[in-house]
Order: C-alpha cells, then sequence, then structure tokens
C-alpha cells in the first residue's frame, strides 16, 4: 500500500472528539462494520470502527481500514490496522503524552495474528471516548489503570499542543494484566484462567498454562459474553468475571 491521499481538511482532533461522543449510548458489537460514509450510522459499534468512523466523517480520510483506499461504504477498521498504519503512516507518541491531546487515538495493541485489542480517542483530559463493551455499549471512559502500548496522530487531523493544553490527571500504573505473549513459560496463574474459562463453559485448548492464541481466543469470547471489553487479555475485571485471583 503507497501512502495515504490525505484530502484538504481543517478537521481537528476536538472534531474527532465530538463525532463520536455524538455516539455515546449506540450499541457495541465485536467484529461489527460500520459504513464509515454514514453520517447517521447509530450501530453496532466496535472499537476500531468508532474510531475510523470517525477519521472519516471529520476529515474524509480512511485509517486503519483494511484497504485504506477502500470504498467507505465496507472497509474494514481494526486495531491491527491501526497499529500498522500508525507504523508506516502515523506519529506514534507515548500514551502519556495522548492523555492530553483531544483527538489521539490510544491504542492497545493485539499478538501479531492475534484477534484483541482495543482502541480509543482521548478527550484530552485524561478520559475517552470508546465503543467499549456490549453491556456498555459507547461510553466516555478513562485511560487510568488500563494497558496501553502507544498514542497515535492521524496524518490531516490537526491537533492541540499538549504542552499548551491543562495538565492530564496522572495516569494510574494498571494492574497485572495476562495476555497472548511470545513467552512458553508455564504460569500457574494461566492454568488457573485456563480452568476457569472451560468450566465457564469457554474452551482455551490444552490447560497447559502458556496464555497462546486458543485461550486468548476463548478469553474474548467469554468477555463478549459477559459484556466486557473483548480485548483478549485478563486484568481485574475479566478476573472478577471468572472467580479468580491473580495473585
Amino acid at each position: 500500500m503507497g501512502a495515504i491521499a490525505i484530502p484538504v481538511s481543517s478537521a481537528t482532533g476536538s472534531d474527532l472528539v465530538n463525532t463520536a461522543s455524538t455516539k455515546v449510548g449506540n450499541p457495541y458489537h465485536l467484529g461489527a462494520n460500520v459504513p464509515k460514509d454514514n453520517p447517521d450510522w447509530r450501530g453496532p459499534w466496535d472499537c476500531a470502527e468508532l474510531v475510523s468512523w470517525a477519521v472519516f466523517q471529520s476529515a474524509g480520510i480512511l485509517y486503519g481500514c483494511a484497504s485504506d483506499d477502500g470504498d467507505p461504504a465496507t472497509a474494514d477498521a481494526f486495531t491491527g490496522y491501526w497499529g500498522r498504519d500508525a507504523t508506516r503512516f502515523g506519529k506514534i507518541i507515548p500514551v502519556e503524552q495522548a492523555a492530553k491531546i483531544p483527538g489521539a487515538a490510544v491504542l492497545r495493541l493485539a499478538v501479531p495474528n492475534g484477534l484483541g485489542g482495543h482502541i480509543v480517542l482521548s478527550d484530552g483530559r485524561g478520559g475517552t471516548v470508546e465503543a467499549h463493551s456490549s453491556a456498555d455499549g459507547v461510553i466516555r471512559g478513562s485511560l487510568a489503570n488500563r494497558r496501553w502500548d502507544f498514542g497515535i496522530l492521524v496524518p490531516g487531523i490537526s491537533y492541540a499542543d499538549p504542552d499548551a493544553a491543562p495538565a492530564a490527571p496522572a495516569l494510574a500504573a494498571p494492574a497485572k494484566i495476562y495476555r497472548q505473549t511470545t513467552d512458553t513459560t508455564t504460569d500457574p496463574v494461566v492454568a488457573r484462567i485456563q480452568q476457569a474459562l472451560s468450566d465457564a463453559g469457554f474452551n482455551p485448548g490444552k490447560s497447559d498454562g502458556v496464555f497462546g492464541s486458543h485461550t486468548e481466543a476463548a478469553v474474548i469470547a467469554f468477555q463478549n459474553a459477559k459484556g466486557l471489553t473483548p480485548d483478549g487479555e485478563v486484568g481485574p475485571h475479566t478476573a472478577d468475571a471468572l472467580g479468580i485471583s491473580l495473585d
């Protein structure tokens, strides 16, 4: 894929936040496909679809989609495509900086070829606008106490200077998170996660204490069924729903 074609645009990061905020209260569905050129779409949304829709509605740019020069009515957005485009075209910034910039995207990547991940828009004050979960739909949330990889500034969008913005609240360190990595070391906590998933009717494959792709898929299915953010990672909220401790 070549460089993204950037139309003449006066869109700002605040425009992204304001546009996405009009969908607060709409329903969520994991994997929903949203026509980016429909301003009246009322859901369902998933996380990447909401952010890519807000970008297109504000600036006429397809970004974070399988094909960024495709048909906006059918373009498929995904956290993995957001990571791809950020690496190729976008400006990657620290999460702490993104927390002070309205409209900066904040991304939690899945492992390569993984199913999880999550993406939100920063409101510039430490909060978010995001398609969160089947239980909560599109919400205004918080960046704090959650794992993130980096922030993203999309080409063609004008963003506020974070140094000129009021200080955002300090982001609390995330609690212990268990997720798929390339580490194949056996972990007794992962074994407990796998057993709890199996007991709940979500098959993680081998209960071998290794957090692999089958365990991630089972976690996502469990999270979606319970109305949690289906990111494939086990933190305090998912552990509580599973009835286990991460200690």
